[in-house]
């Protein structure tokens, strides 16, 4: 497995958010991370990334205990991150946020960020604070592909977008899965497209796994998404 949790406990000051959390993603795999509001989705990808205060257990990416690595160290590694934030930098324009990523990289690596989101090689010469939310998200992910991840931790990255904008990002997924061989944690809200992307789903409840299953399976699963997530699928 590229990436092991064992039994984490994990959270924020006094505030315990993953609790006994045990998940395994193996090397080239799409896994859907879904569950209500506060379950401890986003706080399992910052505990991996050395951003929530890990309590008990391990974690481990590609066999190696990240305890003690600081986030840029886990970075270079191998891992790579989208914040629900996007963390662009809005007064740097779109080529300069994508060298921002490219790290000791030669700057004809930029096309393979083009390549893959053509809009953005449009706007190239344009501000973070002159796109659009699907624009920013585009530069968000393209810039840390550029650092090569092996392990690319995505959290809600279709959130607010409109459905042709979500659909443009799922397309740049697959290829990026498919082509570079990137293995991908997505935590998502739109649970049907998560579930159409993923091969394999985990629902997290109450900073724990709760269910696991095939993708396509846990689609056509009506009572347990209603149980775990409060809603069915479109």
């Amino acid at each position: 497995m590229l990436l092991q949790i064992h039994h984490v406990t994990a959270g924020y000051g006094p505030t315990t958010v993953l609790a006994g959390l045990t998940l395994a993603v193996a090397a080239g795999e799409r896994l859907a991370m879904i569950g209500r509001n506060g379950a401890g989705k986003t706080t399992t990808l910052r505990a991996v990334m050395g951003l929530a205060t890990l309590r008990a257990g391990r974690i481990v990416f590609d066999g190696e205990d990240l305890a003690g690595l600081a986030p840029h160290q886990r970075a270079h590694r191998g891992l790579g991150y989208v914040p629900q934030t996007r963390d662009i930098f809005p007064s740097l324009t779109v080529e300069e946020n994508l060298v921002a990523g490219l790290k000791q990289r030669p700057r004809s690596a930029l096309d393979e960020a083009y390549a893959l989101f053509p809009r953005l090689a449009e706007r190239r010469r344009n501000g973070g604070a002159q796109l659009s939310g699907g624009e920013q998200q585009m530069l968000s992910v393209a810039r840390a592909l550029l650092g090569r991840p092996r392990l690319l931790l995505l959290d809600e990255p279709l959130e607010g977008l409109a459905p042709l904008v979500r659909q443009d990002l799922l397309r740049a997924f697959r290829e990026m899965s498919t082509s570079l061989g990137i293995t991908v944690l997505i935590v998502e809200q739109q649970v049907d497209e998560a579930l159409a992307y993923a091969g394999r789903a985990v629902i997290l409840e109450r900073g724990a796994v709760a269910h696991a299953a095939p993708a396509d399976e846990l689609r056509d699963d009506l009572p347990t998404l209603e149980r775990f997530v409060g809603m069915a699928v479109h």
